[in-house]
């Protein structure tokens, strides 16, 4: 199932997305998708509706050097256990929306495509083997980061933190085995990182096992599970697109803050 939310310009709903490529549709549902799903009637053609950030989550938790040849593209050695770090909630936009380049304080601003965990119940110290029970399904991630102020600071908060840093979308796929995807971001068309999830050094379940362990996750929090090799700058104009096999694609245009 894709859970997408959305406006018609009357309100914000959520709603599920179905028919093939240039016949979708989203049905409307009530309530927040975290239980049965129940549809309220309404239909609405999805080039008809803007979509937003498929979720507002209270937090987002970041893994870092996921995947050892990102890790090793950029001088680090690949850490034992993982490294989390986190994005403020303000910093999540949705697809079609702008990546927003904040051209004063930073001179390198970087895409790094992810495969997002979107958390489906209250949960703390998920063992390994109940981790399924806990997920409500995943998505596109970018993780756009201020590489030269990440370079600069001894955390990630400021680098990792901006407004519009962290786009999320098109939807939620809820029906998904993530272990084996291919996941691909391109700006202006062009494959600038490829990859798969089972390059990951740490798994899903074993990530969220071990935030959980940290933090309380509550329904909507989303775990960032790393990047691939291949990252690189985006300046502005550009368009930025992360697609994940059997997700869809989220894409993105970088425009001017200041």
């Amino acid at each position: 199932m894709r859970i997408a939310r959305f406006s018609t310009g009357e309100g914000v709903s959520f709603g599920v997305v179905e028919g093939g490529p240039g016949e979708e549709f989203v049905s409307a549902i009530s309530g927040h998708p975290f239980g049965q799903v129940q549809f309220t009637g309404e239909r609405h053609p999805l080039s008809q509706v803007k979509l937003l950030a498929p979720m507002l989550p209270s937090k987002v938790v970041a893994i870092g050097r996921n995947y050892a040849e990102h890790a090793r593209e950029l001088g680090n050695d690949v850490p034992d256990e993982p490294l989390i770090f986190m994005k403020p909630s303000t910093s999540v936009i949705g697809h079609g929306e702008s990546i927003a380049y904040p051209t004063t304080l930073s001179h390198r601003v970087d895409f790094e495509g992810e495969l997002a965990v979107v958390i489906g119940r209250l949960c703390r110290e998920v063992p390994v083997e109940r981790v399924k029970d806990v997920v409500f399904g995943y998505t596109c991630a970018n993780d756009v980061t201020a590489r030269d102020l990440q370079k600069r600071d001894v955390q990630f908060t400021r680098a990792k933190g901006f407004d519009t840093f962290c786009p999320l979308g098109p939807w939620i796929r809820t029906d998904l085995d993530p272990g084996d995807l291919a996941l691909t971001t391109t700006v202006n068309g062009e494959v600038r990182q490829s990859g798969r999830t089972s390059q990951l050094v740490h798994d899903i379940p074993a990530l969220v096992a071990y935030v959980s362990a940290v933090m309380t996750l509550i329904p909507g929090d989303v775990i960032l599970t790393g990047t691939p090799a291949g990252v690189g700058p985006i300046e502005i104009g550009d368009e930025v697109s992360v697609g994940i096999e059997g997700i869809g694609t989220l894409t993105n245009k970088v425009v001017a803050r200041d």
